[in-house]
């Protein structure tokens, strides 16, 4: 039974559907390759590749996007991985954010004398790791890929060496990713200790590791107390990935320190990883325990937008801002995940609001990265003080982008969280709703303190300025280009948002 077992596992090696993963990761191979053998003045087009690499995993997605029953008939690697059509809207997600990453890095690494190449390197590796990760159908292989998340990200966070507040926020993100790893461990541990093997009909052994076999063992046993703990301890470390109450802390901090490009990439790109492990989980493993899930997953998202909105009210660094409207963010998007356990529709609604974050958290981040200065961990409100004088354009982009995480109409954040809300509505959290309303008004007054700023000249020492205090760099043709397509796109989805919730729903 042993070599049967390992010719099917043989035979479900499709190495086709791991097409877009492989590009990615042999071109970040590639990239340190180019660095040794090119001369150093060629070095400057090295980023090029990992943009092509990009782009054409994201053609390879697009184009062979499949019906969703190939999809679920499709075994991967003995069951490490399934395709499903939450998967490839995942790799969409992972590309493009990456790419947005890059035109940011693009931007902020020619001021620094910090290597480049291996920026981009440790981009494509991370962005490989979250397409996988959203595929797992295995503990073994969720536990591998968030790892190299976590650690490619452990790396960016203090990329810039020479910061003493990038170097804090390493430390700090460090320490409190290996604890979280560290409680995940445990959880998967417990689950496993609970199912232990399970031999099938046809005489294959299974362990508690695969998804299916737990999710089967759950619907048998939901009272059984190991594995309750297991599963909570396994939320608990994918909570602290997309900065969720009680698991918050680390947030401010982190994203302070980290190169603006970086703070982009966990604020988006981590994020969205941790909600696309926590549909699954949610959806499918823990599903059994829906009567558990449904009161602490409504408890976490209350406490993870009243703590991110209060927390947020008088920041004065941008990105500390950012990062605490970060967490009031991810606590709309688990009311979304808690509905989803009753209304199946919610679950598109957590992507079509993960979308509509990225365009606009990008284009804030985008405007953010053209006026830092050299020292990139201190973006004080100050410095954003009349920017629509002195750069029109940006301020603009400023707005929109701020206006949609505000959730403003008509913009893309606005419908986001509609959607969000009626979710909750149909499954009659109404309590949730309540917090939601309050976080909603909460945010208006920093959001708008912020757009304030922007746009009037500020009261200091019984006079206002008269010259705009914005420093930074003026956008080039492609950074405009960039700029305009995220804000553009943000108000067009705000008016027209059939096509995305269309294509989500298939």
């Amino acid at each position: 039974m042993t070599l049967e077992f390992l010719q099917a596992a043989a035979e479900s090696n499709h190495w086709w559907a791991l097409t877009p993963e492989l590009i990615v990761a042999f071109t970040a191979l590639v990239l340190l390759v180019l660095e040794i053998f090119l001369p150093k003045k060629e070095h400057r087009f090295i980023p090029l590749f990992a943009v092509m690499a990009l782009v054409g995993a994201l053609a390879c997605v697009i184009l062979n996007f499949r019906s969703p029953e190939a999809w679920s008939l499709t075994p991967l690697f003995g069951g490490l991985m399934k395709m499903s059509a939450q998967g490839q809207i995942a790799r969409i997600f992972f590309l493009s954010a990456s790419l947005l990453v890059t035109f940011l890095a693009s931007v902020c690494l020619p001021r620094t004398r910090m290597p480049r190449v291996e920026f981009y390197h440790i981009v494509l590796v991370i962005t490989a790791a979250t397409m996988l990760l959203a595929q797992s159908n295995h503990f073994v292989m969720f536990f591998v890929a968030l790892e190299t998340l976590t650690i490619g990200l452990y790396i960016l966070v203090s990329y810039f060496r020479d910061n003493p507040l990038t170097l804090e926020a390493g430390l700090k993100y460090l320490v409190l990713g290996s604890l979280s790893s560290g409680i995940m461990l445990f959880g998967i541990v417990l689950l496993y200790g609970a199912v232990g093997r399970v031999v099938d009909s046809s005489g294959v052994v299974h362990t508690g590791f695969e998804f299916p076999v737990l999710a089967s063992f759950l619907q048998a046993h939901p009272d059984n107390f190991l594995a309750i703990i297991g599963a909570l301890l396994v939320l608990s470390g994918v909570a602290f990935k997309i900065g969720a109450f009680p698991f918050q802390v680390w947030v401010p901090d982190v994203y302070q320190g980290a190169p603006t490009p970086v703070t982009a990439f966990l604020a988006v790109s981590s994020k969205a990883a941790g909600f696309a492990v926590l549909l699954t989980l949610v959806n499918s493993v823990f599903f059994p325990l829906k009567g558990l899930l449904v009161p602490v997953l409504s408890a976490m998202a209350a406490a993870t937008i009243l703590y991110g909105n209060l927390s947020a009210l008088k920041q004065r660094d941008a990105k500390r801002l950012m990062g605490l409207s970060g967490v009031s963010h991810a606590g709309f998007l688990l009311i979304g995940v808690t509905a989803s356990l009753t209304v199946p529709w919610a679950a598109t609604a957590v992507w079509f609001y993960l979308f509509t974050y990225m365009l606009a958290s990008m284009a804030v981040f985008g405007v953010m990265a053209h006026l830092a200065g050299e020292n990139d961990a201190v973006q004080d409100l100050d410095s954003y003080d009349q920017l629509a004088k002195g750069k029109p354009f940006l301020a603009a982009v400023l707005v929109i982008g701020i206006g949609s995480l505000a959730g403003i109409p008509p913009l893309a954040g606005f419908m986001g969280k509609l959607l969000i809300f009626l979710a909750a509505f149909q499954a009659h959290l109404y309590g949730l709703l309540a917090f939601a309303v309050i976080g909603v008004v909460i945010s208006i007054y920093y959001y708008f303190g912020w757009i304030k700023v922007a746009y009037f000249a500020t009261w200091k020492d019984g006079k206002s300025d008269e010259q705009p205090a914005t420093t930074g760099t003026a956008p080039n043709f492609l950074g405009v280009a960039v700029l305009t397509t995220l804000a553009l796109a943000t108000v067009v989805l705000g008016f027209f948002q059939t096509p995305l919730t269309s294509w989500l729903m298939k």
